[in-house]
């Protein structure tokens, strides 16, 4: 049998990595990290004990003209405070509605999986869920 730990990162195609930076570091806030000499561009951020890889693929596949749904692939990051979560996303320009990659939104305050979720789309339409155990 094969006996995994944990999940130890998550790997992000995008296409401009200033773009993606700036949306991952400033508007998530995520602390970047050393990354070894890879032979494609790319940026490292840590999550907690797990990472996020971002790479600048040669060839990517592209979710074109999506907006923000619950039935793609997609990865979550979990916050204690949901309200601040989403405060803080407010201020940086996100908002419920529309298809803008890298600043609209969906938030359900009361999903089915029974934690409130955050869906925000980053500049090259990849779905993140932001969730928290428990609305505040």
């Amino acid at each position: 049998m094969l006996e995994l730990e944990v999940l130890h990162h998550v790997a992000i195609s995008v296409s401009d990595l200033t773009r993606a930076k700036a949306f991952y570091g400033g508007v998530l806030g995520l602390e970047e990290i050393a990354r070894p000499a890879c032979p494609f561009d790319g940026a490292w951020y840590r999550v907690g004990n797990q990472e996020v890889h971002l790479i600048v693929s040669r060839d990517p596949t592209f979710r074109t003209e999506k907006g923000v749904t619950l039935e793609d692939g997609h990865f979550a990051l979990r916050v204690e405070i949901f309200d601040a979560a989403l405060a803080h996303l407010e201020a940086k320009g996100c908002h419920e509605g529309g298809d803008e990659p890298g600043r609209s939104m969906r938030v359900n305050r009361a999903s089915v999986t029974g934690y409130p979720q955050i869906h925000i789309l980053d500049p090259d339409r990849n779905v993140i869920e932001i969730n928290a155990e428990k609305l505040d």
